[in-house]
């Protein structure tokens, strides 16, 4: 081989000349040493008296000595034994490709010899002796598959005929169509009987088409059996399967399923291969007796066998056992798994820059064992150059040159030749030819890429190494010298040198100082890259460095200063309030970022193992009672709440939470129910804070003191009749946070003209009926309605000079109920809301605000508003002449 190259490198030296026709001749296998093939000389156009001077050779490559050539005649002829089948196996085209190269000037032709098939090959039985056992309750029709013979030439030499010797009992059938799917089968046509014929010697007969025609036979032994009527029976006659080659040992192939109508051991199948198969199949694959499973057992090569055709047998264990019969054609499917093979037959020679285009630079030839587009193989030339690839032959190519070269603009050419083939994913393979040509520095250094981007976590070590830049420079020796720096600019307040810093000579980057995200989260800049011209060329690449988190930074608690001490969250808690009730909330941020600040919310176990009746919400933080309290429970609960967030490792904190439990005002009741809605009733108002008491007090002093002028005007005109005595009752309201009273005169007289004194007011103590949990709307509507129907009650005898009263009272009880619903609503909203984020947070505090001051002021405002103007209106009505 080696030889062969260099007689190619020394010949490409001298003047090139490429023949491109093509001579075909036949010859017939077998054929004996010397016999004539055709005179190649003479069909290719050489004269027999240039064959020695212009070193006439033929060449052929993996085939050894096969055909050669008379240099006295100018014949090819036959040199040693020519076996097709050995040479291309069962290919239905089978050629012997011979390159003929001459000298002066160089010249190279294809010659392809056809291998022709002759009838030597006889069929061929898998075995010259099959048993076979059939039992002889079979039903007539029965068939029972057979291994046809196999014959290794092609053609009709292959064309296989079978017959069967005479007898009574059965008849062959042979496939019409295709024989590599229906097997030979054996079909009973007439009852065997075992008590008359327990065995049968059958003898059946291959022959092919050839001429003269060759046989095969094989002796088929058939023991009739006895008891046991039914045989397994396979759901398919024939399975097809398509399995990629290559696939692994263990890989499941089929899973068999034969049925067997006898019950016990005559029912029971056991699986295997039928006894005439090939030891190539044994080897390549396995079956599972009991299961039916066939795995691959051995390497599945496509290059070696495309098809595979399994004979499966099912027995029973009844006695005698009886079989059943399935064919397996596995079809296996080419996957790319060679790649190209590149032989470049090259000159390693520099080449001058006036080179004339069309110059030879190497000789190229590809192959590929694979098959279809698998095996359709591409050559290309990469990067680009001014060269191309010339294609001479199937498979062959020259490489030659395309344009004119320049010393000044490229010193060297690195050509990759890259064969690829059609597969999916395609495999290809390269080659390296090399040009050289002088240089002079007109490339710049250049990256492999405008920018890069950079990971770095933060807090890293100072001077640890980031990154590393490089640049290429085209030209050579100092021209080809990179050195690198940074281009400076501002960060911030800050110079970028003293966050990175780079190496002259390597490239590598540098963090100066650690990094933290929650500074700075992307770092931007420019590398500069120069060469060691005269003058200096160079370029730039852009970094883009992104700092990322880690979790450094523990959960923060967002805690107001309370009477617990430092982090630490108090609220007063009333027995009655009920399971689920949410009773706190414990809130944290986390200056993180991503899983490091996404926290979860734990409460720690009890001291002592005690069983807490409060929960916390994983992801929300909400402090909840998991069940009604009672008075065993402690007045104060000390709850340790760990906040912990998702990094790795985790960081957390410890938040306090101390709860003060305390009893309802109202008196216990009778019976169980009763304490239990008077429970609910107390809970109702467990929580209003101070604001609904500061807004009840002042609408209380505004009513006295517009009943005190109210009554100094009316009692300073000339009284008629009666007198004005005050009378001293107390109106008092009870809560779960103590009980106010306000004591007003129970019966007021008013002197007002004629007629005997009237009452004009009267005050009532209602009965807050029985509520379920703080907050619930139903039980306010059906205190306020309660209290409705009472005013409705005292106001049916009373006449204008009381609507300002009434107005007043009504603004009194319209104000407290507008406070106690913006108050439920506020509440249910803090209950609801989920704060995952600091802005959010903000704007919810922002919100809530807005929204108690509304609810807590600007409604009474309203209201009273709305009592001056009506109070007007019935002044103006009572000083109208007729007061009816």
């Amino acid at each position: 081989k080696n030889s062969w190259l260099l007689l190619h490198s020394l010949l490409l030296l001298a003047a090139w000349e490429t023949g491109s026709s093509q001579v075909h001749y036949s010859v017939p296998e077998e054929a004996k040493h010397g016999s004539f093939v055709g005179r190649i000389a003479q069909d290719l156009g050489l004269e027999l008296e240039e064959l020695v001077p212009r070193m006439f050779r033929v060449a052929s490559k993996g085939r050894g000595d096969l055909l050669e050539v008379n240099l006295q005649n100018g014949i090819l002829f036959v040199n040693s034994r020519i076996d097709r089948e050995e040479l291309c196996g069962r290919s239905a085209e089978c050629s012997i490709h011979l390159e003929v190269i001459v000298d002066r000037p160089l010249q190279v032709f294809h010659v392809e010899v056809e291998i022709k098939d002759i009838n030597d090959n006889p069929p061929v039985f898998p075995a010259t002796h099959k048993n076979l056992f059939i039992s002889e309750t079979r039903p007539l029709d029965s068939h029972f598959s057979l291994e046809g013979a196999s014959d290794a030439d092609i053609g009709a030499n292959a064309l296989l005929t079978y017959r069967l010797s005479p007898n009574e009992y059965f008849s062959l059938e042979v496939p019409t169509n295709d024989e590599q799917v229906t097997p030979l089968e054996l079909v009973l046509k007439k009852p065997l009987d075992r008590e008359v014929t327990s065995e049968l010697l059958l003898v059946l007969k291959a022959t092919d088409g050839g001429k003269p025609e060759l046989t095969g036979t094989v002796e088929l032994n058939i023991t009739v059996l006895d008891v046991n009527d039914n045989a397994p029976v396979f759901d398919k006659a024939v399975y097809r399967i398509k399995l990629l080659e290559n696939a692994r040992n263990g890989t499941l192939v089929i899973r068999l399923n034969a049925s067997d109508l006898d019950e016990g051991s005559n029912g029971h199948i056991l699986y295997s291969f039928a006894t005439d198969v090939s030891s190539n199949t044994e080897a390549s694959f396995r079956i599972d007796s009991n299961s039916g499973e066939i795995k691959v057992n051995g390497k599945i090569d496509f290059e070696e066998i495309k098809l595979w055709k399994l004979q499966i047998e099912a027995v029973d264990k009844g006695n005698p056992p009886m079989f059943g019969h399935c064919t397996i054609l596995i079809e296996v499917l080419d996957i790319n798994d060679n790649a190209p093979e590149l032989l470049v037959t090259s000159l390693l020679l520099s080449i001058p820059e006036d080179a004339p285009p069309g110059t030879v630079i190497a000789l190229i030839s590809v192959t590929d064992h694979d098959a279809g587009g698998n095996a359709r193989v591409t050559c290309s030339l990469t990067p680009q150059v001014p060269f191309k690839l010339v294609s001479t032959f199937k498979n062959y190519y020259s490489l030659v040159l395309d344009s004119a070269l320049d010393r000044e603009k490229v010193s060297e050419y690195a050509l990759v030749l890259i064969a690829r083939d059609g597969g999916s994913p395609s495999l290809s393979t390269m080659a390296s030819v090399s040009v050289e040509v002088a240089d002079v520095n007109d490339n710049p250094p250049a990256f492999a890429q405008p920018e890069y981007t950079v990971f770095v976590k933060e807090n890293n070590p100072p001077g640890c190494h980031i990154f590393t830049v490089s640049a290429r420079d085209a030209d050579a020796l100092e021209n080809a010298l990179v050195s690198y720096s940074l281009v400076e600019r501002r960060v911030g307040e800050r110079a970028l040198s003293s966050y990175v810093s780079v190496h002259a000579e390597s490239g590598k980057v540098y963090a100066l100082q650690p990094l933290d995200h929650e500074e700075l989260e992307l770092l931007q800049f420019q590398v500069s890259a120069r060469d060691a011209g005269v003058p200096p060329l160079g370029s730039n690449v852009t970094l883009q460095v992104f700092v990322l988190d880690e979790n450094d930074n523990a959960p923060a608690l967002l805690l107001p200063g309370t009477s617990g001490g430092a982090g630490a969250l108090s609220q007063l808690v009333a027995r009655s309030v009920g399971a689920g009730h949410v009773v706190a909330k414990v809130r944290a941020v986390d200056a993180d970022s991503g899983y490091n600040a996404w926290l979860s919310y734990e409460l720690q176990p009890v001291a002592g193992g005690a069983h807490s009746p409060f929960r916390v919400g994983l992801y929300t933080g909400e402090i909840s009672t998991t069940r009604a309290l009672d008075e065993a429970d402690a007045p104060r609960q000390r709850l340790l709440v760990l906040v912990k967030d998702h990094g790795e490792p985790a960081l957390t904190a410890t938040a306090t939470v101390l709860l003060s439990l305390e009893d309802s005002g109202q008196a216990p009741k009778a019976s169980t129910r009763a304490s239990t809605g008077a429970a609910g009733a107390e809970a109702a108002l467990v929580d209003v804070n101070v604001y609904l008491i500061i807004a009840i007090c002042a609408v209380s002093s505004l009513l006295v003191l517009t009943l005190l002028l109210y009554t100094a005007l009316r009692c300073s005109a000339p009284p008629s009749e009666g007198a004005c005595g005050p009378g001293k009752p107390t109106l008092e309201c009870s809560s779960a946070v103590g009980s106010w009273s306000y004591s007003q005169q129970r019966r007021q007289r008013v002197c007002c003209g004629e007629g005997p004194p009237k009452a004009d007011l009267m005050a009532f103590s209602p009965s807050v009926p029985p509520g379920s949990n703080s907050g619930d709307i139903g039980d306010q509507q059906e205190f306020c309605e309660n209290v409705s129907t009472v005013i409705l009650r005292c106001i049916m005898p009373l006449n204008v000079n009381h609507i300002p009263f009434l107005l007043l009272f009504t603004t009194v009880f319209l104000s407290v109920r507008g406070i106690l619903f913006s108050w439920r609503n506020n509440n249910n909203t803090r209950k609801e809301t989920r704060i995952t984020d600091g802005k959010w947070r903000m704007w919810v505090r922002l919100k809530s605000s807005t929204s108690q001051f509304c609810s807590k002021f600007i409604l009474p405002i309203h209201f009273l508003i709305l009592f001056g103007v009506l109070y007007a209106l019935c002044l103006c009505i009572q000083n109208y002449p007729n007061n009816s």
